[in-house]
């Protein structure tokens, strides 16, 4: 593979242990900016909330600009505001920088997809895109662990200031090993990418996206005060949890592949819910034993994260009948409806802690898995008769 790719790679990787790390370092912000725990958590939430609403409106109006010169300055970007976020002076500047980052992040994915198909032949672009995202994958597993603990061991602006250095890394990789010329297909005019919106299957498939993967963000967010606080361990073994996280979100990742080309969107999705709501139930159950609640919170990560990989085989094979010319668009609109599921799992479980407690945001987990397991059940038919871009 080019050397351009693990460029990609780094870039990617930065980006996913900047939107994840915070998780690990809410407690610290919280008492060092003096604002709430729940205040806090909205770095988690408004940040998701910002790619989805930021990455069609920017990737429309950047959709002429090159891509090299894109890839490039988004990536400064990003890195200038990780530097910014390490040195903010209170909580509103901190808050500010995770916005713009985000529409950064976003706007990157789609621009970073189309130069790596651009550097390999046809048939090499899924191996392309799949060494870009490893990245991604990597800091789930690496990353966001490995910058909660140094921010534990030092503070919680140093893993920005690390971020912010692969970030650098990455812009260095990117002038020196991207092409100047990468042919692209523009993307479709924005107005033409909100009708995908009105295929009542794909609206559902993303409703679905967004509750059953926002389940898992109302606990998630807040886990770090939940095991230090409930648990009681110490809070440099929620790194160990994270860990666990990490390594069990690629197990989940490869299995739900599996599952999507084994028994199809639907019923990989009943059984999906089914066990991430196990998973939920346990939790409170587990959580005043240290080894019981590491287990839960393992196999949790399977379940949760075996929900992508599936959503959008589900999306993309959708689109192919209703949609074809607009494939990178409705996968796009479904990666927005993951973030929304972040945003507001995590302001949900934001408003719980404030009225509730940390106990409560498991119960809340369930009831949207729940739901996610109703639209599934009654709303998302196996077999729908979709033979163009207008079916219903």
């Amino acid at each position: 593979m080019p050397l351009a790719l693990y460029a990609l790679a780094v870039a990617t990787f930065a980006i996913g242990t900047t939107e994840f790390v915070v998780v690990g370092l809410i407690p610290g912000i919280a008492a060092d900016l003096s604002v709430s725990l729940p205040s806090a958590g909205l770095l988690v939430s408004l940040y998701a909330l910002s790619i989805t609403l930021g990455t069609p409106i920017f990737s429309a109006l950047t959709g002429s600009l090159p891509r090299r010169e894109l890839a490039i300055g988004l990536m400064v970007v990003f890195t200038a505001c990780n530097l910014s976020a390490a040195l903010a002076p209170g909580y509103g500047t901190l808050l500010l920088s995770r916005i713009v980052m985000a529409v950064a992040h976003g706007v990157f994915f789609g621009v970073g997809a189309a130069c790596a198909t651009s550097l390999v032949s046809r048939s090499r672009s899924g191996g392309a895109i799949a060494v870009m995202m490893g990245g991604l994958t990597i800091a789930m597993v690496i990353g966001v662990p490995l910058g909660s603990w140094i921010g534990q061991l030092f503070n919680w602006r140093t893993p920005f200031y690390v971020v912010a250095g692969m970030g650098t890394v990455a812009v260095i990789g990117l002038i020196w090993l991207l092409p100047h010329e990468i042919h692209y297909q523009p993307p479709a005019p924005f107005l033409t990418q909100l009708s995908l919106l009105g295929n009542r299957r794909l609206a559902t498939m993303y409703l679905l996206t967004a509750i059953g993967f926002g389940s898992t963000f109302v606990v998630f967010t807040f886990l770090s005060p939940l095991l230090t606080n409930v648990t009681g361990v110490r809070k440099e073994t929620v790194n160990i949890a994270l860990l666990l996280f990490g390594a069990a979100t690629v197990v989940g990742n490869l299995s739900g592949g599996m599952l999507s080309d084994a028994l199809g969107t639907r019923k990989a999705m009943l059984l999906l819910l089914c066990g991430l709501i196990v998973s939920f139930t346990l939790i409170p159950v587990a959580v005043h034993n240290e080894a019981a609640i590491f287990a839960a919170i393992t196999v949790w990560g399977v379940f949760a994260f075996a929900i992508p990989p599936v959503m959008q085989a589900g999306v993309v094979a959708t689109a192919e009948q209703v949609a074809p010319n607009a494939l990178a668009t409705a996968s796009g609109f479904n990666i927005a409806a993951f973030n929304l599921g972040i945003s507001s799992g995590s302001f949900l479980g934001g408003l719980l802690l404030r009225d509730a407690g940390l106990l409560a945001t498991p119960y809340a987990s369930i009831a949207m898995a729940a739901g996610a397991l109703l639209i599934v059940a009654f709303a998302l038919h196996p077999q729908p008769a979709i033979t163009n871009a207008k079916a219903k």
